[in-house]
């Protein structure tokens, strides 16, 4: 009866991005709490689940990504990536410590980064190997597990490492946005270590392309009040527009 529990436990955790404590103790209303949190951390010890507040969340969907490969993505709108990338060069001042994200849009922006002297986090293995050809950089990598589609460190060790750092300003690049959704990844994980660095940021600059507007990947890393500047290629919607002015975003149309 104890394994078969537990192999039911399991099969519940696994089906979806998350299952709270709640739900199990619905299920199994004979069974503690206790033990059922026993059954989630017997489940995390094998590398099933990820045990958090309230519940634990699939390590499946968490590991899981619906983006497309690195390598085929960092072809795609190359010239719309440059204008962005350097539009927010431009914006980079000497001393500060700043965040990069990772992805083709960030890989692009360290091309444009002036010689001079900053401290940049990143996620982005291949980003950070980028930015250690100028020498006045002090390069950060958070740990974590690395995602072979967009070569990025994610997982609970860099959200942690987020919270001990500051970060003046950072340079961010969602898969998809809408009024509706916000700004989203498809990638849970990666979307937690997002939303970290937007909480700790003094000013948060969103890189967005005009071909992720009107796009909803699965997870929300932050709204449109949370950042500070947009930087796009084109003039954006006018609803868009209407809520970035109400809540007094700067966008800058890059050229």
């Amino acid at each position: 009866m104890y394994y078969s529990r537990r192999q039911i436990v399991r099969d519940i955790l696994v089906s979806k991005p998350f299952t709270s404590l709640k739900e199990l103790e619905e299920k199994f209303p004979n069974v503690s709490s206790m033990t059922l949190r026993r059954d989630i951390e017997f489940c995390e010890r094998h590398g099933d689940v990820i045990k958090v507040r309230g519940g634990a969340r699939s390590m499946k969907f968490i590991v899981h990504t619906e983006e497309e490969s690195f390598t085929r993505r960092s072809s795609e709108n190359r010239q719309k990536k440059q204008k962005l990338a350097k539009a927010a060069a431009r914006l980079i001042e000497t001393g500060r410590s700043l965040y990069v994200d990772s992805g083709t849009t960030a890989m692009e922006l360290t091309n444009y980064i002036p010689e001079i002297r900053l401290s940049i986090t990143t996620s982005g293995a291949n980003v950070a190997l980028s930015l250690i050809k100028h020498e006045k950089i002090m390069v950060n990598l958070v740990g974590g597990l690395l995602n072979r589609d967009s070569i990025s460190l994610s997982g609970p060790s860099s959200t942690e490492y987020i919270e001990k750092i500051n970060i003046d300003v950072a340079f961010i690049s969602p898969s998809g946005f809408s009024l509706e959704s916000g700004f989203t990844s498809g990638n849970f994980s990666e979307s937690e270590l997002k939303s970290a660095v937007v909480a700790k940021a003094h000013k948060n600059v969103i890189l967005l392309t005009s071909d992720k507007i009107g796009k909803s990947l699965p997870f929300t890393f932050c709204k449109l009040e949370d950042v500070d500047v947009i930087i796009t290629d084109a003039p954006l919607p006018a609803d868009i527009s209407d809520k970035i002015k109400a809540n007094n975003i700067q966008v800058i149309i890059a050229e």
